[in-house]
């Protein structure tokens, strides 16, 4: 399901993407009994996103009878890393390990969760650098400041 991304979708198409890649395929039906109640759009609505997200090729379509499946070109898991890299992105190097450490204190967590945070920083503990270099243009940060 690799498929090169510029993941430059809407709150909106997320969460149709979100109905997809829970169902694995499905129809246009079936994404608006599930939103009706969250999001209230109408069905024209759903169908316009869904176009978006095929135009884009996050979804493919497939004719069966008188309605169209559509199924995700590309997996959650891909599209929350790339979504999480481009954040990242725009950050100088030196304040991304702060900047999880928010994400961290402000997420609710499982026990499993933890253990699996741990065992990724112990791995990373062993390849860390003693200083990250700053990644930024002059000006774009505090820590490049001649």
């Amino acid at each position: 399901m690799t498929t090169q991304l510029k993941l430059a979708i809407t709150d909106a198409e997320w969460e149709i993407m979100r109905v997809i890649w829970t169902a694995k395929s499905t129809s246009s039906k079936e994404i608006i009994n599930a939103l009706q109640d969250k999001m209230g759009w109408k069905p024209t609505t759903v169908k316009t996103l869904i176009g978006r997200l095929v135009e884009k090729k996050l979804l493919t379509t497939q004719a069966v009878g008188n309605k169209f499946i559509y199924t995700a070109t590309v997996t959650e898991e891909e599209s929350v890393r790339k979504v999480t890299l481009d954040v990242f992105s725009h950050i100088c190097n030196k304040k991304i390990g702060k900047t999880i450490a928010n994400v961290l204190a402000e997420s609710t967590l499982s026990q499993d969760d933890i253990l699996l945070l741990t065992e990724v920083l112990e791995q990373k503990k062993k390849q860390a650098v003693n200083e990250v270099v700053c990644s930024c243009s002059k000006g774009q940060c505090d820590c490049c400041k001649e």
